[in-house]
């Protein structure tokens, strides 16, 4: 598949680079959102993270197609995602041990749906994401009123 198919399939603010990272990890956005629909099944009904989810998530189809634009912007760059997960997630009663949870939930279903390629690239960034998000909490948490600093 070419870039301009490509870039019909998954609207990309850099279709050169979403063709590479397609071409390289096997992901697109039908990958993506088995990804996210995968992971959201397991975390709604895992004992740590399923009662975070249930108090703050009534309507999951929103929240599923904006986790998919996520990760569609996150994995093959293609700038779709225009939320901020920071202020979401820093007033939220989370911690180290929910972050964990995440990743190996996470890591788990990247494993099940990604080619082996795929996997290690989303992988890599939810580390990333769980890092800084976890820095954010843990601040905001501490000193509610202060701006996080994810240095």
């Amino acid at each position: 598949m070419n870039t301009v198919d490509i870039a019909a399939q998954e609207p990309s603010a850099r279709p050169d680079l979403t063709a590479a990272i397609r071409a390289t990890t096997g992901l697109d956005d039908t990958v993506l959102r088995t990804l996210v629909h995968g992971f959201y099944a397991k975390a709604r009904n895992d004992a740590v993270l399923g009662p975070i989810f249930a108090a703050r998530i009534t309507d999951w189809e929103p929240h599923l197609e904006r986790m998919v634009a996520f990760w569609s912007s996150v994995a093959l760059m293609t700038g779709r995602y225009h939320g901020r997960p920071v202020p979401a997630h820093t007033p939220l009663p989370i911690g180290a041990a929910h972050f964990e949870r995440w990743l190996q939930l996470f890591r788990e279903t990247a494993q099940e749906v990604c080619t082996p390629e795929g996997a290690a690239h989303v992988i890599v960034r939810a580390e990333r994401i769980a890092r800084s998000l976890r820095i954010a909490v843990t601040e905001a948490q501490a000193a509610p009123d202060a701006t996080p600093s994810l240095s």
